[in-house]
């Protein structure tokens, strides 16, 4: 059993996979649509990944703001969320996602990816890090450490 990372954005949803162990995020896909309100087809893949990988919970990104308070996209993603548990029937943590996005894209550019082809990439690698933060964290509470 695996967990699986999204990072929600208006016209696209970042997917990451953990490993078995649940000790590692890998970016799986990004998932986009043409519409903001254009979900169906979203779930419906979001689902068959989580099918495939036998996807035990789902962890969010929920993007309060700097000062901590819930805006418009925490709102949409909570939105999300409820749609995601009727959709696949497992549970959806929210994980506060303040930066990652940024992070993705210094990572990128780090790493030495054009700045063209780094939009293909941003939300992959912000729900790795949505993921991987929750694993950390996970794992921590488990052992103490």
């Amino acid at each position: 059993m695996r967990i699986m990372g999204l990072d929600y954005g208006s016209r696209t949803v970042g997917v990451a996979v953990s490993d078995e162990l649940l000790l590692t995020a890998q970016g799986v896909e990004t998932v986009c649509r043409t519409q903001e309100d254009k979900l169906r087809q979203t779930l419906a893949r979001i689902k068959t990944l989580c099918e495939e990988y036998e996807i035990k919970e789902i962890v969010l990104g929920f993007p309060k703001n700097m000062n901590n308070t819930i805006g418009d996209r925490a709102e949409k993603s909570l939105e999300f969320a409820e749609m995601l548990k009727k959709r696949t029937g497992l549970p959806v943590v929210m994980w506060d996602e303040r930066l990652t996005t940024v992070e993705a894209n210094r990572t990128l550019m780090e790493t030495g990816v054009r700045r063209e082809h780094r939009k293909e990439y941003v939300d992959q690698i912000a729900a790795v890090f949505i993921l991987q933060g929750y694993l950390d964290r996970k794992h921590i509470k488990e052992n103490g450490k």
